[in-house]
């Protein structure tokens, strides 16, 4: 058991509105990290930065909308029975991969086989370890059911699938596709310049229609000053930004006139961790103790400048799975 001492951080971001790229191709988007994508394949990913590229290349069965609610991406419906047991996918038809190929439920079973392959060096095989059976209904139905009611099961079919036709038979922690990846999202890959750029073109044959903007650009800037004169210089459109340049550096006309700037609930937290094999943390009075001496408010107030809040648990306080009753240590 891990003992969490929780506070959300927001995110905060300036996007570019006008302007500021009269020298290169205005239909080209160009966002910003400072660590460099690992492996570009959802199923073995495990850093936010290939997470980032993956929500432009790959599907999901499901996904979030706007307003936090999951609808469906590759599948267009489902139905749930036996009390929450069983999830029916009814997937769209004519999906295709970015090599032409057919997205199919075929797909569906091999990921999910991927995600239990003990051999397989996935972060999420525990979302999937209540699944009794996984099943081709036809071409286009998949089905999955659980041994007892889950209550993330749906949001787990939000993960990328990855193609059966390229994958099977290979070792997919060390293969090639993970540094050229085909998927069925609304960008194709098309250049990774390791620890300087990752280039994504727009997919012609994207189920949902072509995007708006040509080209994504995700360029590495290790230092966050750095990343933060790019973005006044038009080198890039859109950064996270840290308290201090939310609070204080951005407050310019310059800023005002050229850039949105924005801040919602991240769905993420900060947290202790004890090694409960160690004989120092073995007695939960001790890690009951810690929990208390630690001044989640002053962190807040001094390192995050106030733009934060503490939690209980790791869900934002917008998250339908919030607990506001939730006691504190």
């Amino acid at each position: 058991m891990i003992k969490a001492l929780l506070h959300i951080l927001p995110v905060l971001f300036l996007l570019s509105a006008c302007g500021q790229k009269a020298e290169r191709n205005p239909n080209t988007f160009v966002e910003s990290s400072i660590g460099d994508a690992r492996r570009l394949n959802p199923v073995i990913a495990n850093d936010s930065a290939s997470g980032t590229i993956h929500a432009q290349r790959f599907n999901g069965l499901v996904k979030y909308d706007k307003d936090i609610k999951l609808t469906g991406d590759l599948a267009q419906r489902w139905t749930i029975e036996d009390g929450g047991k069983t999830i029916t996918f009814y997937l769209r038809k004519g999906v295709k991969w970015h090599d032409g190929v057919e997205f199919t439920a075929e797909d569906c079973l091999f990921t999910y086989k991927k995600f239990i392959d003990p051999n397989v060096a996935t972060p999420y095989s525990s979302s999937y370890m209540d699944v009794s059976n996984a099943e081709v209904v036809s071409r286009y139905v998949f089905r999955v059911t659980y041994r007892e009611p889950f209550s993330p099961a749906l949001e787990s079919w939000a993960a990328g699938m990855i193609p059966k036709h390229l994958l099977e038979g290979k070792d997919i922690n060390t293969d090639a596709f993970n540094r050229n990846p085909v998927g069925t999202g609304p960008y194709k890959f098309k250049e990774w310049l390791a620890g300087q750029k990752i280039v994504l073109e727009a997919n012609d044959q994207y189920f949902e229609g072509r995007p708006n903007i040509d080209q994504f650009i995700y360029r590495i800037i290790p230092d966050s000053s750095t990343m933060f004169q790019e973005l006044l210089s038009g080198g890039v459109d859109l950064m996270g930004l840290n308290p201090l340049q939310y609070l204080r550096k951005s407050e310019t006309r310059r800023i005002r006139e050229n850039y949105v700037k924005f801040r919602y609930p991240a769905n993420a937290f900060t947290y202790l961790g004890y090694n409960l094999r160690s004989p120092l943390f073995d007695q939960i009075a001790v890690r009951q103790a810690l929990s208390y001496a630690i001044d989640r408010q002053g962190i807040i107030d001094g390192i995050l400048l106030g733009i934060g809040r503490p939690c209980t648990g790791p869900f934002a306080h917008v998250s339908w799975a919030y607990n506001p009753h939730a006691k504190n240590y």
